[in-house]
C-alpha cells in the first residue's frame, strides 16, 4: 500500500487553501442503490495565514465535514465515504499529527475519538463506532501497516476501552492493547536488558556509546529481517556512520531457539552488536511489546525513544536526513 505521496498531495492541497442510518440492529445491510460521496476536509478561514496555525486547524476540523454527513455504513462504505478513501484520510491524518508535538497529537487524537463516539451516540443504529475502530486499528496498530503508530493509536484504543459503545466481548482486548502502547512511549527512556553474543559475552542496552542507536528485534532466516538488513546496508555512509560512533546497531534475538540463532548468526554484518536476550525479559510483555518480528526501535544518545517499532522507511528517512546535516 503505497499512501505517502497522496498523503502529501492531500495535506498541500488542505493547507494552501484559504447519519448513517440502518434498519434494525443485526449486521449492516448493502444498500440496494449505493450513493457515495466524497470526503471533504475543511475549509481554513483566510484569518489563518501562519502555517502552524492552518495545521493546527486543519487538525482540529479535519473530521467535521465526514462525520456531520450521513450515508451507508457497511462493508464499501462509512457514512457514504468508501473505505478506502476513509482510510486514506486516517493515513493522512496521522502523518500530520507526527508533525506536531506527541501530547499534543494524543490530545488531537482524543478529540477525533470523542467526535466519532459523539456520532454514534447521535445515531445508535449506525456502525460508525464499529467501523472507525476497525479501519483506525487496522492503520494505527496492525504491524504490517506502513503508518503504524502505537503513541498515536494510544488515546484512540483507551477511549475504545472505557466506551460504553464498544461490546463488551471487545473491551478487554482494547484494555490490553492499550497496556502494551503505553510500553515504551516515544520520550522514554528504553528500558535497559542484558543479551549475550555469539562468544558468551554479556552486553547491556544501556552501555552502548553511540550518538544514536538502532535496536533490531530479528530471527534468524527471518525474509523481512534480511529485506531491512538489506536496505539500511544501503543507506548511502550507513557504515561510516557506524565506524565513527554516530550509530550502533543493537540486533537482538529474543525467541527460545538459541542453537539456531548461533548457527545463524555469522551472516549478521561484523559491525553491529548482535545477542540474544538470555533471561526472556523482552519477550514477557513486561518492557516492550514486540508484537511482531521484525521491529525497530530508535533511540538517542541517552537512550531515549526516537522511534517505536518504526516501518523501516521512515526509519531509513531519518539516517538519511542525519547524513545531510
Amino acid at each position: 500500500m503505497k499512501t505517502r505521496g497522496l498523503i502529501w498531495l492531500l495535506l498541500s492541497a488542505a493547507l494552501a487553501l484559504p447519519a448513517c442510518r440502518q434498519g434494525g440492529g443485526g449486521q449492516p445491510q448493502q444498500p440496494a442503490v449505493r450513493q457515495l460521496r466524497a470526503f471533504q476536509l475543511p475549509d481554513i478561514p483566510a484569518v489563518y495565514t501562519d502555517p502552524e496555525e492552518r495545521r493546527d486547524y486543519l487538525l482540529d476540523h479535519f473530521w467535521d465535514k465526514f462525520l456531520a454527513g450521513d450515508g451507508p455504513c457497511d462493508t464499501g462504505a462509512v457514512l457514504g465515504v468508501s473505505h478506502a478513501e476513509v482510510e486514506k484520510q486516517v493515513a493522512t491524518y496521522a502523518e500530520v499529527l507526527r508533525q506536531i508535538p506527541l501530547p499534543l497529537a494524543q490530545q488531537k487524537m482524543r478529540h477525533f475519538f470523542s467526535q466519532v463516539e459523539a456520532r454514534q451516540a447521535a445515531d445508535t443504529s449506525s456502525h460508525v463506532f464499529l467501523l472507525m475502530a476497525e479501519i483506525v486499528s487496522r492503520y494505527l496498530y496492525d504491524p504490517n501497516s506502513p503508518v503504524r503508530d502505537e503513541d498515536l493509536y494510544l488515546p484512540y484504543v483507551e477511549g475504545l476501552a472505557a466506551s460504553p459503545f464498544t461490546r463488551e466481548a471487545a473491551r478487554p482486548g482494547y484494555e490490553y492493547e492499550s497496556r502494551m502502547c503505553a510500553l515504551t512511549p516515544v520520550g522514554s527512556v528504553a528500558p535497559d536488558f542484558r543479551f549475550t553474543d555469539a562468544r558468551g559475552r554479556s552486553h547491556r542496552l544501556h552501555e552502548v556509546q553511540a550518538g544514536t542507536t538502532l535496536l533490531f528485534f530479528s530471527n534468524p532466516g527471518c525474509y523481512a529481517c534480511q529485506e531491512i538488513i538489506e536496505t539500511l546496508l544501503a543507506v548511502p555512509g550507513f557504515n561510516d556512520m557506524i565506524a565513527r560512533k554516530s550509530l550502533a546497531v543493537v540486533n537482538v534475538y529474543i525467541d527460545e531457539e538459541i542453537d539456531k540463532w548461533r548457527e545463524y548468526e555469522p551472516n549478521y554484518p561484523r559491525n553491529w552488536l548482535c545477542g540474544y536476550d538470555p533471561d526472556g525479559l523482552v519477550r514477557s510483555d513486561r518492557i516492550y511489546c514486540v508484537r511482531a518480528i521484525p521491529s525497530l526501535y530508535l533511540l538517542d544518545r541517552d537512550k531515549r525513544v526516537l522511534m517505536k517499532d518504526a516501518p523501516t522507511e521512515r526509519v531509513v528517512s531519518w539516517l538519511q536526513n542525519q547524513q545531510n546535516q
